[in-house]
């Protein structure tokens, strides 16, 4: 009897194993498709950033900071949802490569704005076409339409509404 049990176990498992797997409800799941895309577009960004010895958050703060000189680091910090104390550990490693520097707010004492250096600058455009460069690779299969759409979809998640 155990044998006849085992026999139906194995073809069992064997069907199993030719039936393709049931995503259905995984692929109706706005975060799992996120992830997936995700997952499918970042390791060649971490190829290309690792030649600039950027992580994806330096990146962010690169490209905030060549659009928006002067700005403080509070509103930098809730710009790219980080503490102020962890963005200071960044900024400084920052500062210390000679891609940004710190300055003494004017307007309030008590706080300082950044600005990137000639350095900070080109890396910032540097690193931004590689990445405009991955994105067009990942997103191929999608016409210019389409990835807009897909863009201004997904910032309808994350963005605040505006009255």
């Amino acid at each position: 009897m155990a044998t006849r049990k085992h026999e139906k176990f194995v073809n069992a498992v064997q069907e199993a194993a030719d039936q393709p797997l049931d995503q259905d409800l995984l692929l109706s799941l706005v975060a799992y498709n996120c992830r997936r895309a995700y997952l499918a577009i970042m390791p060649l960004f971490h190829e290309r950033m690792n030649g600039y010895e950027l992580r994806a958050v330096d990146f962010s703060v690169l490209c905030l900071l060549n659009a928006n000189p002067n700005i403080t680091q509070k509103r930098l910090s809730k710009a790219v949802k980080m503490s102020p104390p962890n963005l200071a550990i960044l900024l400084d490693r920052l500062e210390e490569r000679g891609l940004l520097l710190r300055q003494r707010n004017p307007l309030d004492k008590r706080s300082q704005t950044l600005v990137l250096t000639p350095d900070g600058e080109r890396m910032a455009a540097d690193a931004a076409q590689s990445v405009s460069e991955i994105e067009t690779k990942a997103t191929s299969a999608l016409s210019d339409a389409e990835r807009a759409q897909l863009i201004e979809l997904l910032q309808k998640i994350f963005k605040p509404t505006r009255s």
